[in-house]
């Protein structure tokens, strides 16, 4: 049992690195805002089965304002990622995304009351650096102030939608959490896509099925999550964030046909430590209180 929030974590960091190799192809073919809106308004239809599945958890008016927030912050960070992504090297743009994992501890600790752990900010740290290995980033690389803003601001905004999930995750429990994180940015960004692309929000062809492939891995990841944050801390699952670089290279490889450079590999190796020294599989040096 105390592995279970770590595998689905795993599982659901996979489906969501699944889902953003669908939204890079879907995001070629429209505006980014009106691609993350489909991503949403399908990724709740995926989820009501699930919610149906769980009896139907009552929303209540208590909960809906918290949800809200998370909403708008999930709406600001998707479209800025998506957005920047499109700008920046994407070795540049993932790196910057990861900065969200080092921020998700202190506003753990913050907002939900949890003791700050020095493991976990050692294997944030660690993890963190294996991201700067596997990235690659040199001097040579070109600088695109308003892309690397973009995905600053999404890492930062992520951050908060991950802290706020955990603080409403065991009391809501993961289906109607699920269906919130789907169903209130989908709202949200409904009349920012109609306004901003109103004559390209409908997919064209192919496209209305990277759309759906979007909305169902990103509902089945989502679930994942919540069920994970219902079991464990924030600041515990933070560090597994940075497997995202191992199924990012992955799906590149498989789908892209890119290739996977030695420092990938070297990275995920790094990667793999912080994330069995956050769950005690392995002993490293713990930071200390000063």
């Amino acid at each position: 049992m105390h592995g279970r929030p770590y595998v689905l974590y795993l599982v659901g960091i996979g489906l969501f690195c699944g889902m953003d190799a669908t939204m890079k192809m879907l995001v070629g073919t429209m505006p980014a805002v009106s691609a993350t809106w489909w991503r949403y308004l399908l990724a709740t239809l995926f989820t009501l089965p699930m919610w149906l599945r769980a009896g139907r958890p009552r929303l209540t008016r208590e909960m809906l304002p918290l949800h809200a927030v998370r909403a708008a912050f999930v709406s600001v960070s998707a479209v800025l990622f998506f957005w920047g992504i499109g700008r920046l090297p994407l070795a540049q743009a993932v790196t910057i995304g990861f900065s969200a994992p080092l921020m998700i501890p202190p506003l753990a600790a913050l907002l939900l009351r949890e003791r700050l752990e020095p493991r976990s900010i050692g294997a944030g740290l660690l993890g963190f650096a294996g991201v700067l290995v596997a990235s690659g980033i040199g001097s040579e690389q070109p600088v695109d102030l308003p892309g690397i803003l973009a995905v600053a601001l999404s890492a930062a905004t992520y951050a908060v939608t991950v802290v706020i999930m955990r603080l409403r995750a065991a009391r809501d429990g993961p289906s109607l959490v699920s269906l919130l994180g789907a169903a209130l940015p989908a709202l949200f960004l409904a009349p920012v896509a109609a306004v901003l692309a109103p004559g390209q929000m409908l997919p064209a062809g192919e496209a209305w099925w990277l759309a759906i492939g979007a909305g169902l891995l990103g509902a089945i990841a989502l679930q994942l999550l919540a069920k994970a944050y219902a079991l464990e801390q924030a600041q515990r699952l933070a560090p597994f964030e940075y497997t995202a670089v191992g199924w990012a290279a992955l799906f590149g490889w498989l789908i892209f046909a890119e290739p996977i450079p030695w420092r990938t590999l070297a990275g995920a190796a790094i990667i793999a430590v912080s994330c069995l020294w956050q769950i005690g599989i392995i002993r490293l040096p713990a930071l200390r209180r000063a």
